[in-house]
């Protein structure tokens, strides 16, 4: 349970990472940039002061290079994503994070999944479909299908993330999470400049890079050392349903009537999930 609150808290802290995006009118270079310097910046002065840095040869490992690169996508291609095609349909291509945890683990480690775990994952399935269903003023052009894929491998980088900090409890988390950060920033700085990074509306941005990822990250990214990955990437799930209200209160990019449907499923699908481990503990 100690797991599931701290992902419940970090995912809370994450729901207006979105918006800001929006609310920042950067394009996806310059967004990449400052959310990987900054979040990979923090982390590594995190990990100097509490002494992980010197741990920093382990990364060398091959668990150590995935979780290293893991991060790194993770952190490059959320921006994009968001750039690409509406919030909406992004965080839920996001929401398949349970799904490829549960793969992982199986595939990489053999850890089994319950089966409440799996009738959760395929009740949330059925709403993810549900949501991307609807006949909506949304144009599912070639660039938003390009938005979608990103967001599949935010999820696809996230699972893999959770899945080898669960199970690898001597990586240190600060950092890696940091070292990938730090490279995605790089990455973006290479293709961009400082005056596109100071473009665009400079309060809203900073709030995301500085606070709302660092924060959120470290947070999910402990859950997963005492939990299942599974169980922090299902928490992960109310960031579908939190994420486009904050875009449609304060922008008006309103979500259509079958993407509030299938956001609903999930959420109390995932709510009665939460209790079942509640009740089992």
């Amino acid at each position: 349970m100690k797991g599931i609150l701290l992902a419940c808290l970090g995912v809370l802290i994450l729901t207006p990472d979105a918006l800001l995006i929006r609310l920042s009118g950067l394009e996806a270079a310059p967004l990449v940039a400052w959310r990987g310097l900054a979040m990979g910046s923090l982390f590594l002065i995190a990990a100097s002061l509490t002494g992980q840095l010197r741990l920093f040869p382990r990364l060398a490992s091959g668990v150590g290079m995935a979780l290293v690169l893991a991060q790194w996508a993770n952190a490059s291609l959320f921006a994009p994503a968001i750039s690409l095609a509406p919030v909406a349909l992004v965080l839920i291509a996001v929401a398949t994070v349970p799904i490829w945890a549960a793969i992982l683990s199986r595939v990489l480690y053999g850890h089994p999944t319950g089966t409440a775990t799996w009738i959760t994952i395929a009740v949330v399935s059925v709403g993810i479909v549900i949501a991307m269903s609807g006949k909506s003023d949304i144009a599912f052009s070639a660039t938003a299908l390009i938005g979608v894929a990103c967001g599949l491998g935010v999820a696809l980088s996230l699972a893999l993330s959770f899945t080898l900090l669960r199970h690898n409890p001597d990586m240190p988390l600060l950092t890696a999470v940091g070292t990938g950060s730090l490279l995605a920033g790089l990455t973006a700085l290479a293709i961009t400049s400082p005056q596109e990074m100071a473009s665009g509306t400079t309060w809203a941005i900073a709030i995301a890079s500085f606070i709302v990822l660092p924060a959120s990250f470290y947070l999910m990214s402990e859950a997963s050392r005492h939990t299942a990955s599974v169980n922090v990437s299902l928490v992960l799930l109310l960031e579908t349903v939190l994420g486009p209200l904050w875009v449609w209160v304060v922008i008006d990019e309103a979500p259509t009537t079958t993407m509030l449907t299938g956001g609903t499923i999930v959420v109390a699908t995932l709510a009665t999930y939460l209790w079942h481990l509640r009740r089992r503990a």
